[in-house]
């Protein structure tokens, strides 16, 4: 028996085809319940979502449904830093310890703002786990932190800091905050109220349950069967004991089906918002940042093509490319039109990214995750729609400017 999902919201003249591809996700790919934006020069031309927002049940994802997007948090989190930076309050080629005098501990007194941000600074383990309880204690983490030895020599190559740079973050901004707020209220505060966003790091005890979205975690046998598509180097490290990418979950064990790690501030993964919201930050950012405060200065400093000597990742063994708290379009992991796009995914699948160039901020999320590092088969043909909506429509316009105004037929006998 066939069953007919529920798919609501809007798409602008010209983006059909988007609904098109958000409609096959859930007849053909599999899609449980997601969410899709897209903004255009500003304007909002795509807001679709649909489906179920628990794994089991006919609860409807609504319009006001929220979910946790795992790592795509790391480019809102990214964003706050921007505005940090546009303030005079951070600077990105500065030494972590000068806003962080303990961070000097164990060889990490050179490390940069910059090479942290860019995973550069081989901070990518714990020495020791840190559960729910000690997470709440910012004071207690900072320390943890600050004692950490990195993995490889600084600078010198980069690897995926999984959980650890969100906290890195955090410390950051703690730090180099006149107010010393900490990230998630930075965020609120600072981008989120002025645009008026539907998301958190650190989900407010207010928030109903009925508007979070329950998880469809990942699971061994499932993994088994996503050896299929997923890239051998990571399998590899994954299978590996002692490895590096292995190590990074041992720090953490967080069950994001549990409100009470969602109310916490885990700025890497811990984000939960609307895919309209995330779509919104990232239009903003896609037309130079001025309504969030970020300069022309800084603007150009985030957008300009990240420079790695490999583009091997260290963590994952595949490449990857980041630059100041974002991921970048590199020759093995493309997305927007040009290298000046900046974004971040998620585990399981969401994803989300500003284009300058193009002037798109989107967003996708979901909460059945996969295990696609990137281009996962839901969500790559809701992105591509949407630039081929774009060049349609720009094609036309510019048609239209090139066709010459015409003389009326009968202005000889208007003239006699």
């Amino acid at each position: 028996m066939t069953t007919t999902v529920r798919i609501e919201g809007l798409v602008a003249p010209g983006f059909e085809e988007v609904r098109a591809e958000f409609e096959r996700n859930f007849a053909e790919r599999g899609e449980i319940g997601a969410a899709v934006a897209a903004y255009w020069r500003g304007e909002k031309v795509v807001d679709l979502w649909g489906g179920r927002r628990t794994p089991n049940g006919d609860a409807p994802w609504n319009e006001d449904t929220m979910v946790v997007v795992m790592s795509t948090t790391k480019g809102l989190a990214a964003m706050t830093l921007a505005v940090a930076n546009a303030r005079g309050w951070l600077d990105y080629d500065a030494p972590v310890a000068r806003y962080w005098p303990e961070f000097a501990q164990n060889g990490k007194a050179a490390i940069t703002v910059r090479q942290l941000l860019g995973h550069e600074a081989g901070l990518v383990l714990l020495d020791e786990k840190l559960p729910f309880e000690k997470l709440r204690d910012l004071d207690y983490v900072a320390g943890v932190l600050a004692r950490q030895k990195p993995a490889w020599p600084p600078g010198t190559r980069h690897g995926y800091h999984t959980l650890t740079i969100g906290l890195y973050m955090q410390e950051l901004i703690r730090r180099a905050d006149p107010a010393h707020r900490t990230l998630g209220r930075f965020f609120h505060e600072e981008i989120a109220v002025p645009l008026g966003l539907d998301f958190f790091i650190g989900l407010p005890p207010a928030i109903p349950a009925e508007r979070i979205a329950t998880m469809k975690l990942l699971s061994m046998w499932r993994g088994v069967l996503a050896l299929r598509y997923t890239p051998p180097a990571i399998t590899l490290k994954m299978i590996t004991p002692g490895s590096l990418l292995r190590r990074t979950f041992l720090g953490a064990n967080p069950d994001w089906r549990d409100r009470r790690w969602l109310e916490l501030e885990m700025p890497a993964g811990n984000g939960v918002g609307t895919a309209r919201a995330i779509a919104r930050a990232y239009s903003a950012l896609a037309e130079g940042g001025a309504e969030i405060g970020i300069t022309p200065q800084t603007f150009a400093r985030i957008t300009a093509p990240p420079v790695v000597a490999s583009p091997k990742d260290e963590v994952m063994g595949v490449p990857s490319y980041f630059s100041l708290g974002f991921m970048r379009p590199g020759p093995d992991v493309w997305f927007g039109s040009s290298q000046r796009a900046l974004g971040a995914p998620g585990a399981g699948g969401s994803f989300a990214f500003a284009d300058p160039d193009s002037r798109v901020g989107y967003a996708y999320v979901m909460n059945k995750m996969d295990f696609y590092l990137v281009d996962d088969p839901r969500e790559k043909p809701l992105r591509d729609a949407v630039y081929r909506s774009i060049a349609r429509l720009t094609e036309r316009r510019e048609s239209l400017r090139s066709v010459p105004a015409q003389e009326p037929e009968d202005s000889m006998a208007v003239t006699r």
